[in-house]
């Protein structure tokens, strides 16, 4: 195990594929055998170990370099359980060091033609330029901004290339009017619903449009998953622009397990020009709890803090991320998720102002069953300063049975079903999913009044006939709601 890097074991490094000079060799060699052991460096060529307390995070089983995913615990890491998750780790150490606000800056993804090779000659060549003795009295002076200066000089340009220029500050959009309906109404105060309906496993789309005009009349917006639990289902962007058809609004889902950076580009233009207003970028399920045989596990081309970044540039300056300038850029609302119960509350808020920051302006949290907890979360929302500046619709789901309960307790990341509610679906019995609906009804009830709260995200889990019920009786009908017609029976025969 490295000294530095607390991962279980050493991974092979990259190597480059490309011919490279012995000096340059003989380069990457040294830099290896120091940096291997103290920190288990695969020589990706992209180092960030300043930036995240000197903990290597392509440690992390999805190669997440811009923080934890959903499933992040203090124990152990979901994707492999025999090592712990690095980016809790980092978070951890991050915050005894006082160096917290690092992490709060946008670190770009690999720059795949770096990868298997050295960083240290690129620190040199920086260092030429900034001039050696310049460098070296700016370290020596009396004043901390000046040698913060000092030293960013010399490395901030080498994990912030010219294409990416990622920084820890805020990014407001360019525009003022709003990109979709769900967006108006969330600018206008009201307090929103939107609710999930499931792809379907095959090429038919009846009961994806009976389910959209179900759900239609009760929210505001209706989201499309990205191939959940990384087992395929109709896309994501297919099923958003079916709903258009049928005069719902969708917020599309990207995993960005699924996607290159070019992919995710061309297929945001594509959606968009078929009237696709709202994204909600996500890091995906790990191919961990993919049937099998499963691809791979190790790797994430974009994180989702990247893509935020990626499609609010795309957006707001018109630029691909390679620079070119488009004409006529997409027009979008961009959320994320956020894991109010998943690790420490301080972790997770950090997290989520990284996003913020990215891009996201509103999010769609994991499931929430514990109302007195989520509480912890939003104060430490609240000490970061973006309680009130970010939309946060709060995920509830009604559970259907105890078996089901038990199953969101123990599989499914980020998400805790306290032992009080366990019990109760398991003293219900037969009656256990009228008493899951009546467990949701109770969380909305304690939740919609907490500051800072904007909405909820009702995911049905395939039971979406249930949705309207919930909205109904939690008083969560929409602004101007109109009662679907009933639906004609025909005759009966004689």
């Amino acid at each position: 195990m490295p000294v530095f890097t607390p991962g279980r074991r050493w991974q092979p490094p990259y190597y480059p594929f490309k011919r490279e000079t012995f000096g340059y060799r003989l380069l990457e060699t040294t830099e290896l055998v120091v940096k291997g052991p103290l920190w288990g460096c695969r020589m990706c060529g992209n180092c960030l170990l300043q930036e995240t307390a000197f903990i290597c995070p392509m440690e992390c089983p999805k190669g997440l370099r811009n923080g934890p995913c959903g499933g992040s615990t203090k124990e152990h890491c979901y994707v492999d359980e025999t090592r712990p998750c690095i980016w809790y780790r980092i978070y951890d150490r991050a915050f005894r060091m006082g160096r917290q606000e690092m992490l709060l800056e946008v670190l770009p993804p690999l720059d795949w033609s770096k990868t298997g090779g050295e960083t240290w000659g690129d620190v040199a060549r920086q260092l030429k330029k900034v001039g050696t003795g310049k460098f070296t009295s700016g370290m020596f002076s009396h004043d901390p901004a000046k040698r913060a200066e000092t030293w960013s000089s010399v490395f901030r340009p080498v994990r912030q290339p010219d294409w990416w220029q990622g920084d820890a500050e805020f990014h407001a959009p360019k525009f003022a009017e709003p990109a979709s309906e769900l967006e108006r109404r969330l600018k206008a105060g009201e307090f929103v619903v939107t609710c999930e309906v499931a792809p379907p496993m095959t090429v038919s789309t009846n009961k994806l449009g009976s389910n959209i005009d179900l759900v239609k009349p009760y929210v505001t917006a209706v989201n499309f998953t990205d191939c959940p639990s990384a087992s395929p289902r109709m896309s994501s962007w297919a099923c958003s622009a079916f709903a258009v058809q049928r005069g719902a609004e969708p917020v599309m889902q990207i995993a960005a397990r699924d996607r290159t950076r070019v992919g995710l580009q061309a297929e945001v233009l594509g959606s968009n020009a078929l009237g696709v207003r709202n994204i909600l970028c996500l890091s995906g399920d790990s191919m961990k709890l993919a049937p099998e045989p499963r691809g791979r596990m190790d790797i994430v081309d974009l994180d989702a803090v990247q893509m935020l970044w990626v499609l609010r540039r795309m957006r707001d300056e018109g630029k691909y991320l390679d620079g070119r300038d488009m004409k006529f850029p997409p027009k979008f609302f961009l959320g994320s998720a956020a894991s109010p119960l998943t690790s420490e509350p301080k972790f997770q808020a950090l997290r989520e102002h990284k996003k913020y920051n990215a891009g996201a302006q509103f999010f769609q949290t994991n499931l929430v069953y514990d109302a007195d907890r989520l509480d912890d979360w939003l104060n430490e929302m609240a000490k970061r300063d973006i309680l009130g500046k970010v939309y946060i619709l709060i995920g509830v789901t009604p559970l259907k049975s105890f078996k089901v309960a038990k199953y969101m307790n123990e599989e499914v990341p980020g998400v805790t079903v306290p032992d009080v509610l366990l019990k109760r679906m398991e003293a219900a019995g037969d009656g256990a999913a009228e008493e899951g609906v009546k467990i949701t009804l109770e969380l909305i009830e304690k939740i919609k009044t907490k500051q800072g709260v904007n909405g909820f995200h009702i995911m049905a889990v395939g039971w979406e006939e249930i949705v309207p019920r919930i909205v109904t009786e939690a008083g969560l009908l929409p602004k101007g709601f109109v009662p679907p017609a009933p639906k004609e029976t025909a005759p009966a025969k004689a």
